[in-house]
């Protein structure tokens, strides 16, 4: 007898389907959310901007200059008579009747640009020294002819910043989720698990962490880092405070599914095989309620980078020399500035970006996790 499914491409689908694994199932219901899938696709980008930060860097971000303050945003030419030829303009520096600096483009003096182009040394990974740039210009020093997105107050280029900083505000919301997540499941679970005075404990403290105001708490966690202390410390300084105040949330979320499973037969059962504590909250309880501890989480990460900006926008956070989008922002806070220089501003288009395309892949990832339920 032939097999009705040889016959039925629709039936075979099905049965691969009912047989599949719950991963295969996430990211098949994933795929669907197209809205999430661009998103995903723009926060690998921004990732990668962290990882090769200096690959994507015109110029060395911590070199200054006084005769490149301000300059505007150049505009980069693509074709030159109809044929394909990047280039820029070179940038003249003069003073107007008003004694004001100003800077005009000459049509005359023309300035390749180049991809894959060699420019300051770095290293890749940290070991591998190499001189390549994803953009540059030919037989001059970029650093002193291109600015693509213009320069700061003391001359350094905003686009090589704005790299760098990306790298330093998406890597303290990482690490700072990543305490988070690790504190709020193990805390909730503990909680919910063993129940009696090890809650009741948990909880209180949960609650004083709550009741006190989260602006006024970073503030002053914040102003109490040394101000003799080095970069490094200040960023893992600012990560912890701001993981040690986001975990309460999740860890409620987590105590009450743990209360609901505690009883369940799964749980009893490997509680008679003797699991351990941490056995059953990580290997048995977790993943049956992945999609809440995911759509919590990726909530979290834009609040924590939102939070580092702020910080470091009010001078609490992270300080120069360290490059964050806030720290970038410092330049924005007088309105005459801005008014005068408003590309200063683009700063916080990256976080504006970033913040929705975490929201939307959150969103998705969390439908996604639970593909047995209806959309």
């Amino acid at each position: 007898m032939s097999d009705p499914a040889a016959a039925d491409p629709s039936l075979e689908k099905a049965r691969a389907l009912a047989a599949a694994g719950q991963w295969r199932l996430t990211w098949r219901r994933f795929r669907r959310h197209r809205l999430a899938v661009v998103c995903g696709v723009v926060i690998l980008m921004f990732y990668s901007v962290v990882a090769f930060a200096e690959f994507f860097a015109v110029s060395d971000a911590t070199r200054p200059s006084a005769q490149l303050s301000l300059i505007p945003p150049q505009e980069i030419h693509w074709f030159d008579n109809g044929a394909w030829s990047p280039h820029v303009y070179r940038v003249v520096r003069k003073r107007d009747a008003n004694m004001q600096l100003v800077y005009t483009p000459d049509p005359a003096a023309k300035i390749q640009v180049s991809f894959f182009a060699r420019g300051f040394e770095w290293r890749l990974f940290g070991v591998f020294p190499t001189d390549r740039h994803l953009i540059g210009v030919s037989g001059a020093d970029a650093g002193k002819t291109l600015f693509l997105l213009g320069t700061d107050v003391q001359g350094r280029d905003l686009w090589s910043r704005m790299v760098f900083a990306t790298r330093a505000s998406l890597t303290v919301g990482l690490i700072g989720v990543t305490l988070s997540l690790t504190l709020g499941v193990l805390l909730g679970g503990i909680s919910g698990l063993y129940g009696g005075v090890v809650d009741d404990t948990i909880q209180r403290v949960i609650e004083v962490v709550r009741s006190v105001p989260t602006i006024p708490l970073w503030m002053g966690l914040a102003a109490a880092v040394p101000r003799d202390w080095s970069v490094t410390q200040v960023y893992f300084a600012i990560t912890i405070i701001i993981s040690l105040v986001s975990w309460t949330e999740l860890a409620r979320v987590v105590r009450g599914r743990f209360l609901a499973l505690r009883e369940e037969d799964f749980i009893v059962s490997a509680e008679l095989d003797g699991c351990s504590k941490l056995r059953i909250i990580f290997a048995h309880m977790v993943p049956s309620f992945l999609s809440h501890i995911i759509a919590v989480t990726t909530l979290t990460l834009p609040v924590m980078v939102l939070s580092e900006t702020a910080l470091s926008f009010l001078g609490l956070g992270l300080r120069p020399p360290a490059i964050s989008w806030g720290v970038l922002l410092q330049a924005a806070q007088n309105v005459q500035a801005v008014a005068i220089t408003p590309w200063l501003l683009f700063p916080a288009v990256p976080v504006i970006v970033a913040v929705l395309a975490f929201n939307f892949f959150g969103d998705g990832l969390r439908d996604a996790a639970d593909p047995y339920a209806r959309a």
